[in-house]
């Protein structure tokens, strides 16, 4: 009876703060773009000065990652993505073609039902209250539950920050009793115009199901190829880098390691020498059965761990210092755990005979899981860089950088999201970094600029049910020709 109870009352609250969300966003509707930046400054210097408190509540709430780097993640997720956003036109009028006559405005969706996940979840809650307000919503959170105290902590200074700036505080709200039943009732409520998932592949799939708009992400596997040209040091340096931050957290960091055959030997001495223990096949078989449960999916309890606390856990021993683990992995899906997404400090390890070979390689394991998402190289051959980004199923192309900070903007120029999109190929409705254009719709205004006359004017003569084409003394025959003797010879 208890929890029947606790289910009715997570419905009533999430019936409640949608319905103070939506008073909220039509009140901010009305603001110009100047009032509306000041709340998303507010905002974002606000995630700076609470930071580190707030990485202290998340890494003791979830026991994930590394609370130094938590502080990174807060900050880029409150300073970095208003410094990406600030000077973005996201109210009103976004243009006019003065020849086409057509002007662009910009219309807020509404409300926005945000998902967090425990992986990124104060980090989170400051970049989807940023970018929804940005684009002149409301945004009501749904915690995930093994993180719910520290997201509440990060909404209240969130609220707070909105109220400082002349803002309703109601643009931004939390449930405070996190159930399947609210989640599924904000997703489906009438008044929620869109939904941000980010989170499980369940729940992005809840998402979609809901017959709402969404916007989810699948999941990462990213593979990372050091190809011959590369700086090798470095290359192992920005990988270990990126497994290591935050102990893998970040989906875009790389699940893999691939090199040409007659590499190997060279890019496994270089990751021992930075920290990096490459298993034994008994350990690989031992770590394997641990990585992932019965049902084929990532054991939660390696996520955000260290790569001793893993081993400790699988019952294994390993050098003392080790940072990574690693796996020599020879083939890809059921059967083989280490070709999965591992939010954690191991790495599968892939060999094939050229690039060509290597580029199916990383085809196939993308297409396992995490299609659409990322892929990441390191190489001096900018030819290589355009063969795989031709081929490879993935929306971000990292290149010369660690991937997981690459792919969320970090140290590139793409978009500060934690929320990225892996395009129709990953099921998504997106494949850009989620920023406030993605939020908001356009509403266009077109002048008219011909008559039907005109338009009749201009058809082609057509006779019998034939319609007449350029005349061929309007044709350049020669021109014609030469190009077609060009293109022969270059085959």
């Amino acid at each position: 009876m208890q929890l029947y109870d606790k289910d009715l009352l997570s419905v009533q609250e999430v019936r409640e703060l949608v319905e103070k969300a939506k008073a909220a966003q039509e009140e901010l509707s009305q603001k110009s773009q100047a009032e509306v930046d000041a709340i998303v400054k507010s905002i974002a210097y606000a995630g700076v000065r609470n930071a580190k408190r707030l990485a202290k509540l998340a890494h003791e709430e979830t026991g994930f990652g590394i609370e130094a780097d938590k502080v990174i993640k807060n900050i880029f997720g409150s300073r970095d993505v208003y410094e990406h956003i600030k000077d973005m036109k996201t109210i009103g009028e976004l243009g006019y073609d003065e020849e086409k006559k057509v002007r662009t405005i910009a219309v807020p969706v509404g409300v926005i039902a945000g998902l967090i996940p425990s992986t990124n979840p104060t980090s989170t809650a400051f970049y989807k209250s940023e970018i929804s307000i940005k684009a002149g919503n409301a945004i009501v959170f749904s915690p995930h539950p093994n993180a719910r105290n520290c997201i509440l902590e990060a909404v209240k200074v969130i609220r707070q920050a909105i109220a400082e700036a002349g803002g309703n505080e109601n643009l931004v709200s939390c449930i405070t009793i996190p159930t399947i039943q609210a989640t599924d009732n904000l997703m489906k409520h009438p008044d929620v115009a869109l939904i941000l998932a980010t989170g499980g592949s369940a729940m992005v799939r809840a998402a979609y199901s809901s017959g709402t708009p969404a916007i989810g992400v699948g999941p990462g596997n990213g593979p990372a190829y050091i190809e011959k040209t590369a700086d090798l040091p470095l290359a192992v340096k920005r990988i270990m880098d990126s497994k290591t931050f935050d102990n893998g957290t970040i989906c875009a960091s790389e699940q893999s390691v691939v090199c040409d055959k007659d590499m190997e030997d060279a890019v496994r001495a270089e990751m021992e020498k930075q920290g990096a223990y490459f298993l034994t096949d008994e350990q690989i078989a031992k770590l394997g059965k641990f990585i992932l449960r019965a049902n084929g999916t990532m054991n939660p309890m390696i996520v955000g761990k260290s790569a001793q606390v893993i081993a400790d856990l699988a019952g294994i021993d390993i050098p003392a210092g080790t940072k990574v683990l690693v796996a020599k992995e020879t083939g890809i899906g059921r059967g083989h755990p280490y070709s999965n997404e591992k939010l954690a400090p191991i790495l599968a390890f892939y060999t094939a005979d050229d690039y060509k070979e290597i580029c199916r390689l990383v085809q196939d394991i993308l297409h396992y899981e995490g299609a659409g998402h990322t892929f990441s190289m390191h190489t001096k051959d900018p030819e290589m860089v355009n063969y795989f980004a031709m081929r490879v199923p993935a929306s971000r192309i990292i290149v010369n950088t660690p991937s997981a900070l690459g792919g969320i903007g970090g140290t590139t120029g793409l978009m500060p999201a934690l929320t990225l999109g892996c395009g129709a190929i990953g099921g998504s409705a997106t494949s850009e970094n989620v920023g406030p254009m993605n939020l908001l719709n356009k509403r266009h205004v077109a002048e008219g600029l011909l008559e039907l006359d005109e338009i009749k004017a201009g058809l082609p003569t057509c006779t019998d049910g034939m319609c007449s084409g350029p005349k061929a003394e309007d044709v350049d025959i020669d021109a014609v020709v030469n190009e077609i003797v060009k293109r022969l010879r270059s085959m």
